[in-house]
């Protein structure tokens, strides 16, 4: 069994969050502790107004809503919702919140059994439970416990990696309507909004894109962005936005401009420390023979970091951003260090883009050219300037035998400004 203890701003989030799966026919309600009633006697309106209720004891705390799922080794298909609720309970009494209001939702759309717990730390005389270092002080304990309790599969180091890991989201299988598309959407920010350190709004969309979701602000001379609006796309194979666009406003978490900024300070402090190993990858790649950017990109993959390019439509690199999904932390290269920068990068490296192609700046074109024409065009060019390079000499060799002799013209010229200055001094001296 694996256990993920994540806590959260928003009650409504977790709440709504698994509400929606159960709408959706993928998850059950399989049972509700420490309520007035069960969990098929109340209202959805009931059940969160309860847990709302608790923490609004405790305005004070920040975090105090906690989102936990259970994971079981894909083998255990055997275990009923009954006795998932009865590890549930066993779990959160090990972990101290046996006395807590929390609601247990069985989700069947993983390959895995899995259950999620919605609660709070908030007490009901207003203290506060501890999270910190929760998971190591009483969850992994209690982990081994239940484990030999209820002769479960023993978790290893692989299958707590893999745990409860965020698959992208696949546009095609989404259904264009207006419903389908915000559960989509809200399924993805949910996994990416509190768990990546991004201190912009591209370096946000860094990460969405890889999930086929794009939050946009509109043009800059657009209502929608003077106001300070939000929208967020679904993308398509391409990159492109299709469907209907979702105000952020419509979404149960409202995950607003203003929302994001106020992110975006704090997130920068806190992604200061993982720095060192972006770079490390990187300057690492360079020791020897430069790689490709194609290389560099593969081999940053393979160690969990993704590198995100900005062009141009000519295919130009302007930008370049790391998106480390080992530590959440997202950087634009400048960020890093200007030897980080797109610009520092293409010359570090043996400037060859993706497609095995030569980079722009790697054979300048002429500068009435650069940004007007790709690669290919250019190259037709300089190449036909250049075979005509020959015959226009000939003639011009051609051309000079047949022209009558005329004296230089060099001497004459030189001759005329003395006499002019020999006039001027003559008449100086005359005077």
């Amino acid at each position: 069994m694996v256990a993920v203890i994540k806590p959260s701003h928003s009650m409504h989030r977790i709440f709504i969050y698994n509400e929606n799966k159960v709408k959706e026919g993928v998850a059950e309600c399989i049972g509700a502790e420490n309520f007035p009633l069960n969990a098929d006697e109340m209202s959805l309106k009931m059940k969160l107004g309860f847990l709302l209720k608790r923490t609004e004891l405790r305005k004070d705390v920040e975090r105090k809503n906690v989102h936990i799922s259970l994971n079981f080794d894909p083998s255990e298909k055997h275990l009923t919702g009954g006795k998932m609720m009865e590890i549930a309970k066993t779990y959160m009494q090990k972990i101290g919140f046996g006395e807590q209001p929390f609601m247990v939702y069985q989700h069947h759309d993983a390959g895995h059994p899995h259950i999620h717990i919605v609660t709070t730390n908030i007490q009901s005389n207003g203290n506060r439970i501890d999270l910190h270092h929760l998971g190591i002080r009483k969850s992994e304990p209690a982990r081994k416990e239940i484990e030999k309790i209820f002769g479960l599969v023993v978790a290893d180091e692989h299958s707590k990696k893999d745990a409860f890991k965020l698959n992208p989201v696949d546009a095609k299988k989404v259904q264009y309507g207006r419903t389908e598309t915000r559960r989509a959407i809200a399924g993805v920010l949910d996994a990416v909004l509190d768990k990546y350190k991004y201190t912009s709004l591209p370096e946000l969309n860094a990460v969405l894109k890889q999930y086929n979701v794009m939050a946009d602000r509109g043009s800059e001379q657009s209502k929608m962005f003077l106001s300070g609006g939000l929208v967020y796309h679904i993308l398509d194979e391409d990159g492109k936005p299709v469907g209907v666009p979702l105000k952020a406003s419509d979404f149960y978490n409202k995950p607003t401009l203003k929302f994001l900024e106020k992110r975006f300070n704090p997130n920068e402090a806190q992604r200061k420390p993982y720095k060192a190993r972006i770079k490390n990858e990187i300057d690492k790649l360079f020791i020897g023979k430069a790689p490709s950017l194609h290389e560099l990109i593969e081999q940053l993959e393979r160690k969990g970091i993704h590198i995100s390019l900005r062009q141009n439509d000519a295919g130009l690199i302007y930008g370049i951003t790391y998106v480390d999904h080992y530590t959440k932390c997202v950087f634009n290269g400048s960020a890093l260090g200007k030897q980080y920068s797109a610009k520092a990068i293409q010359e570090r490296f043996l400037l060859k883009n993706v497609s095995g192609q030569e980079s722009l700046s790697q054979h300048p074109a002429p500068k009435p050219l650069i940004g007007l024409q790709s690669r290919s065009i250019v190259g037709t060019e300089i190449k036909v300037v250049t075979d005509d390079l020959q015959p226009a000499k000939s003639a011009g060799i051609l051309n000079d035998l047949m022209q009558p002799e005329q004296a230089a013209n060099w001497l004459p010229g030189q001759l005329k400004r003395k006499r002019k200055r020999k006039k001027r001094k003559n008449i100086s001296d005359n005077r």
